[in-house]
């Protein structure tokens, strides 16, 4: 059953003004709550941005400003009749790169729902805010000159096809390296320096495309290329696909429209203008996946894994003679690991085997919203919009693609646990290279649920809980890891149309509420300050990566169970998208999709039990028997001194005597 809808047609507002965001609101809109120009906001407002606001540097749509022409992107399925169908069919050792990369959120990027229902909410926020989404999610769109209108509706083709093999393997450096980076980056570059395009820094999809339609890629020693083509695309090899500066480019994303203030806090920047300096450090970080593992040990050593993450580079023969097998460095060596297997169908000589071929399946931690892609109906036409027939997943793939994704979530931390007298501590250590949870603060969260069991294995008490039929978590007593976006600042609030406190209207948000995520190993707190991934509302010492919670333990509890849980989309973030739509149904879509995929089931990241014994239990083999009083017996008398151990003294008094042996006597039993 849907919900209504407004009748008005919504006008999307662009207009031109370098006063400050009060004076602004002051000009646009009446007392009567409408702007000039005759668009009813009521209590919302949305600001007059314009594409201005959101222009980053690098390739342009069409290759603007460029000399030359501009090759169009190729659609994915040219790659497939050489890169797919072939090598191993388990999903863990998969090697062809063709079908794992389409069951990715990378392949789907374009496709993915909340996506969609986002770019509605943003587009309500600030006019024409979904061009800056999407860049990352659509870049062939960008590049086609489609991110207008930035609903999305003038998408076509290749555009759908997400972060797609042509526009990858086209990607250039941004920084030229002599020695390093290929000859031919030199001109490119200058050119884009020429038309005032070159980037200074590798994120918020300032991408670099090379204009021509070439193949680069991180091996030097393809022996044969087979590309077809008039002319034939080069193969041109590229450190840059190797490095974390690649997934840097759509893994750091800022919040244009903010500018950092001396006092640390941040202040709109004036409509229809680029941002002051476009440096990401003064801007509001949305978030930050590149920038917390630069402040790690993964950066600068490595950490090694002993075959955690990584697929086949704990055994890889180079690796091993050089001492650095299951060593994961960059982001590439956990999301796209290594597989011993051919990088095409093309089995027989002159071309070879490798221990390294890097799996595209992008490992990353969404178990739904593939799935979701293949039942969205937003037409409304009782038809899927993007049918296997169009997308060519199935069942298989899907499946495949989430048991990835939820085998890399269940190596992605350890739990330890250890009862403290009347309290248990739960310790959680990240085992990633980034924060524990990374990504979008768009509903991803980790949380501790906690158990206490009698001896019957009935439920004392439960901390953390969470509703699997409604997806509500208890959140009051426990620890919820997360970034929380917030609106700060009365006359900001008003001016938006938006309440203070936490929010998930990104592209409003003015504050970090939130970040107790827990930080990898090797942070540094000054350097976590810099690149803007410190910790809100909790401490972690320089290095820590792992964060300790003590519950107290209540009477009648034999066991302690503690499960550690990771969600990708919580129900307030999907009741957001439904519920912040003015605009169309798309919101609702997606929740009702939400609800059918099981309402993004949590995933186990850990679980851990532990035992805890009645001070009576004085042997610990869990019940009171003749054994404990005689303990009690030989034990009589005065306590040694601390640390010798006192185990008759169950009353915790410092004497082993007659309240001992009455508090054996009457806890007599296994219960």
């Amino acid at each position: 059953m849907s919900r209504p809808r407004p009748s008005e047609v919504l006008v999307i507002l662009r207009h031109s003004c370098f006063a400050p965001l009060a004076a602004v609101t002051a000009l646009l809109i009446g007392a009567d709550g409408v702007f000039a120009g005759g668009r009813a906001v009521g209590p919302a407002t949305q600001l007059p941005t314009t594409s201005n606001d959101y222009f980053q540097k690098g390739t342009q749509p069409l290759g603007a400003g460029l000399p030359g022409s501009f090759d169009p992107t190729i659609e994915a399925g040219q790659c497939s009749f050489c890169h797919a169908n072939y090598g191993p069919t388990d999903p863990t050792s998969q090697v062809e790169p063709y079908r794992p990369w389409l069951s990715s959120m990378m392949g789907q990027s374009a496709r993915d729902p909340l996506f969609h229902a986002g770019l509605v909410i943003a587009n309500q926020d600030a006019a024409g805010a979904g061009e800056y989404c999407i860049r990352c999610h659509a870049p062939n769109a960008f590049l086609s000159g489609h991110h207008v209108p930035s609903d999305a509706s003038a998408f076509t083709g290749t555009d759908w096809e997400g972060v797609s093999c042509n526009f990858c393997h086209r990607m250039v450096d941004p920084q030229f390296v002599p020695g390093q980076s290929p000859s031919q980056d030199q001109q490119i570059l200058a050119d884009l320096a020429t038309a005032g395009f070159a980037t200074p820094e590798g994120t918020n999809a300032r991408y670099t495309v090379d204009p021509t339609d070439t193949r680069r890629g991180p091996f030097s020693d393809v022996p044969q290329n087979i590309h077809p083509g008039q002319p034939q695309p080069e193969i041109i090899p590229s450190a840059f696909h190797r490095s974390a500066e690649f997934c840097w480019t759509c893994h750091d994303v800022s919040n244009p429209l903010m500018n950092k203030q001396p006092n640390g806090s941040y202040a709109v920047n004036p409509m229809d203008a680029q941002h002051t300096s476009g440096l990401q450090a003064e801007m509001l970080p949305i978030h930050r996946t590149y920038s917390e593992w630069k402040n790690s040990y993964y950066s600068s050593i490595g950490v090694q894994h002993d075959g955690r993450f990584g697929g086949n580079h704990i055994d890889n023969p180079d690796f091993i003679a050089n001492n650095t097998a299951g060593v994961m460095k960059t982001c590439q060596d956990c999301h796209m690991p290594d597989q011993a297997g051919y990088g095409c169908n093309f089995e027989f000589p002159p071309f070879f085997s490798r221990n390294d071929t890097p799996q595209h399946s992008f490992l990353g931690s969404n178990t739904w919203v593939v799935n979701a892609v293949r039942q969205v109906d937003f037409d409304g036409d009782l038809l899927p919009d993007f049918p296997d027939s169009v997308t060519g997943l199935n069942d298989d793939m899907v499946a495949e693609a989430i048991a990835r994704n939820t085998d890399m979530l269940e190596r992605a931390s350890d739990l330890e646990l250890v009862v403290l007298g009347n309290n248990v501590r739960a310790r959680i250590i990240n085992k990633t290279g980034h924060k524990l949870p990374t990504g979008f603060p768009d509903g991803r969260r980790a949380w501790i649920n906690v158990r206490f069991l009698d001896c019957n294995q009935e439920l004392v008490a439960e901390r953390g809980a969470y509703d699997f039929d409604t997806a509500a978590l208890t959140m009051g007593d426990t620890k919820v890891y997360e970034k929380e976006l917030g609106i700060q600042g009365v006359d900001y609030a008003q001016s938006v149309g938006k309440p203070e406190g936490p929010t998930h209207h990104f592209i409003l948000a003015n504050k970090i509420l939130k970040d107790n995520r827990i930080p990898p190993a090797g942070h540094s707190n000054i350097i976590a300050q810099q690149l803007q991934t410190q910790p809100v509302g909790a401490t972690y010492p320089n290095g820590q990566n792992w964060d300790d919670t003590v519950f107290a333990i209540p009477p009648g509890t034999r066991e302690v169970v503690v499960t550690v849980y990771y969600q990708v989309t919580s129900k307030e973030f999907i009741e957001h998208l439904r519920d912040a739509n003015l605009t169309d149904t798309k919101g609702l879509v997606v929740h009702d999709l939400w609800v059918a995929n099981g309402r993004s089931t949590p995933v186990v990241l850990d679980m851990g039990q532990v035992p805890v014994y009645r001070p009576q239990d004085t042997n610990q083999d869990g019940s009171v028997n003749v054994d404990d009083l005689l303990t009690v017996i030989n034990g009589w008398g005065t306590c040694p001194a601390f640390p010798l151990p006192c185990p008759g003294d169950v009353t915790s008094n410092g004497m082993v005597n007659v309240d001992d042996l009455l508090a054996v006597i009457n806890a007599w039993g296994g219960c």
